[in-house]
């Protein structure tokens, strides 16, 4: 070869690029079903054996490679496993693999029928089954990897909200509960709302959307599938993978009859605060729901649906990353941790038998343990697709959060994973108590334990993906733009995932203080009208309220418009629970206006306004406000008449006349100044304008955000 043609040829070579590694993808099933009986199964409060097999128990497991890196995914039929005995099993099949321990992602589907692999509350971990279930989860990692072949990968989802709902409800303050220890904290618990008059509502959000990625063969047919939805468990006899195990055993029916090694799992969404009965239809608690079979039948047709409309692609790399965290636990203080001896001194060697013994062992185990470590992931698998873990009970408004602000546009959150380190409220939820606050290994980590480990899945994405988070809330609808239109003062659209602030969405910039007990991102008024595309969001009031001051504001004339949703069952409520007031910071209701609804009866619930230290009640029959529905709610000072709307009715014109020149310039939503009378429900789109907005306007106002 001459010298000119070596480096022509150079050059060309030289300009190539390099060849694309292949996309692999692996699947395998791992009977994990314990071989002695009778066996510990946790997921009670007390302990309990089972010696009865319904249906296998399996780790489903999926390996991806792009040549460089490989990444497993492991889900478990078990209700939870403690990092200890995780990280064990990865490091065992690490070695034998060849692949980082941090490649290795394995969660529980938090199914309460499986043997007991890790203590909680009454029930220790089976000696005999959880050395068993470390090697088996060891040839549940090795497996797929020896199986890669190439592949391809798409996303699809769909809305499943018929089939999960809120099981955690804020109770009114007249029936606050005791806790296990005998102080009267609780105003918020699981399945509360089998009585509609002690409750006032759900306390969060739910995540209705059945995520699915699916994989197939180069040659298009079906490989793997990673399920992923928001609901606790359904319920089952005996040693059973609850409709987990059904809605992975049915798919792989459905799409391949042919039993050629299609590999399908159900992971477990953030559902700490969920389960399957929508307690706003029915307080029965389930009873009248479908069966298991019924359950996991409609779901998978849901899940098919959502796999028939997938493209699919071989990505080009795939990439995970994980950060480890120590965390405190919240341990008992000097009187509780005493009180705890003495009732386990006094219990010997048996096995707690009642609320109080169970959670007094746990205070001392907490006391000894004193903090944890923790993991959380995020991995990408091509530029689309992400998953984020959690090791927790995570509440729906955590996953929420991940997803809002993951750089991935598809990304699913699996809670339960590589570790079973209990609930974890957001710090707001903390202050309603309940069991999924009470401290335990069940729900023992620190009050902002929360906030952190969401920074940290998120940050994980981040990492894994080389991208900034972004945020996929959803976008003002026309509502919005009509409101900003009438230029308001200030607009809190309530949207926010966590407190103090609520953001002005005007150009003045006056944010508003959330109280503590205000909990965030429930379902609003009229999401076509308010959130483009989306749901639109709110906020509920537990006991406080917002507030803000706004400078300069002390001319008689202004407007306050705001959405409400009224939670106290009727005959609960006592006295007045103030929506609106204007008023002195720290003292009465003598000046301003204030507008709040009042309980005079069955059938008799009517808006009150008090102004100038006059209390007029509005005629029921034109201001009837209904529970557990939303209403627009408007208040128009003009000179010395103040004006009550409501959704889009003028009810009344009140001559005040005694009203200073200087008005307070305080406004409180969903309580007073002096902290009394809250409202129990939600609130959403408030703005407060600087001048009386005409009747046309305010009719307007409403309609554009009525249902």
């Amino acid at each position: 070869m001459s010298l000119n043609r070596f480096l022509l040829a150079g050059l060309f070579l030289a300009a190539a690029p390099l060849a694309r590694a292949e996309f692999l993808a692996g699947a395998a099933i791992t009977d994990v079903t314990p071989k002695q009986l009778p066996v510990l199964v946790n997921g009670g409060m007390t302990s309990r054996s089972i010696d009865k097999v319904k249906t296998p128990v399996n780790a489903r497991s999926l390996a991806f490679s792009d040549g460089k890196e490989k990444i497993v995914i492991v889900v478990v039929d078990t209700c939870m496993m403690g990092r200890d005995l995780l990280d064990q099993a990865k490091e065992i099949a690490a070695e034998k693999a060849g692949i980082p321990r941090g490649s290795i992602l394995i969660s529980a589907t938090h199914t309460h029928t499986a043997p007991s692999s890790m203590g909680c509350l009454g029930t220790d971990a089976d000696p005999v089954y959880s050395p068993f279930l470390v090697k088996k989860l060891v040839e549940a990692i090795l497996a797929p990897l020896a199986k890669l072949q190439p592949a391809k990968i798409g996303w699809g989802e769909t809305d499943a909200g018929d089939y999960t709902a809120l099981r955690r409800w804020v109770i009114h303050p007249k029936f606050m509960r005791e806790d296990p220890f005998g102080n009267l904290t609780v105003r918020a618990n699981m399945h509360a709302a089998t009585n509609w008059e002690h409750v006032t509502g759900p306390s969060g959000p739910e995540d209705p959307m059945l995520q699915v990625i699916s994989v197939q063969t180069a040659d298009g047919k079906p490989l793997g599938l990673l399920a992923n939805f928001s609901m606790h468990y359904f319920g089952d006899q005996d040693i059973s993978a609850d409709y987990f195990g059904l809605f992975s055993n049915g798919i792989q029916d459905r799409l391949d009859p042919g039993k050629t090694g299609f590999v399908a799992m159900m992971s477990h969404g953030c559902s700490g605060d969920i389960w399957r009965h929508d307690y706003e239809k029915s307080p029965s608690r389930g009873k009248d729901g479908p069966t298991i079979e019924g359950y996991s039948d409609d779901l998978i047709a849901l899940a098919v649906k959502a796999i028939d409309g997938i493209d699919y692609e071989s990505p080009a790399s795939i990439a995970m990353s994980e950060t480890r965290m120590t965390l405190n636990y919240r341990v008992p203080d000097k009187q509780r941790l005493e009180w705890a001896q003495k009732i386990v001194a006094e219990m010997g060697d048996r096995l707690p038998k009642t609320q109080p013994e169970v959670y007094a062992k746990e205070q001392i185990i907490l006391h000894e343990r004193q903090k944890t470590e923790i993991v959380v992931q995020g991995l990408r698998i091509g530029e689309n697709i992400g998953i984020a873990t959690t090791p927790n009970e995570t509440y729906a408004l955590t996953g929420l959060k991940i997803k809002a602000a993951s750089p991935l546009p598809n990304t699913m959150v699996i809670e339960l994973a590589n570790g079973g380190d209990g609930y974890i409220p957001p710090p707001e939820q903390h202050l309603l108590g309940g069991y999924n606050t009470w401290p335990a290994r069940s729900a023992g980590l620190e009050v902002n334990a929360e906030p952190k480990i969401t920074e940290a899945a998120i940050q994980m994405l981040e990492q894994a993906s080389g991208k900034a988070r972004v945020d996929r809330r959803a976008t003002a609808g026309e509502a919005v733009v009509k409101t900003l239109e009438l230029k308001p003062k200030a607009y809190w659209r309530l949207d926010e995932f966590a407190g103090p602030r609520a953001i002005d969405s005007s150009p003045n910039g006056i944010d508003a203080l959330i109280e503590p007990r205000v909990l965030f991102y429930l379902p609003g008024p009229n999401d076509a009208a308010f959130a483009k595309g989306g749901i639109n969001r709110s906020v509920f009031l537990a006991g406080d309220r917002l507030s803000t001051r706004i400078e300069g504001m002390t001319q008689r004339n202004f407007t306050v418009s705001l959405w409400f949703w009224s939670g106290t069952a009727p005959g609960v409520m006592e006295g007045t629970e103030w929506l609106v007031s204007r008023g002195s910071e720290f003292g009465t209701r003598d000046l301003g206006d204030h507008v709040g609804i009042r309980d005079d009866g069955p059938g008799k619930r009517m808006l009150v306004i008090e102004t100038s230290r006059v209390r007029h009640a509005l005629e029921p029959a034109s201001a009837r406000v209904e529970r557990w529905r939303w209403h627009h709610l408007t208040v128009a000072r003009e000179g010395d008449a103040t004006h009550v709307f409501l959704d889009g009715a003028h009810l009344t014109a009140i001559q005040t006349g005694g009203t200073p020149e200087a008005p307070p310039d305080t406004f409180f939503f969903g309580g007073s100044g002096n902290g009394e009378g809250n409202f129990e429900g939600r609130l959403d789109e408030i703005a407060v304008f600087d001048r009386a907005l005409s009747a046309e306007e305010i009719i307007d106002l409403y309609r554009a955000g009525a249902p």
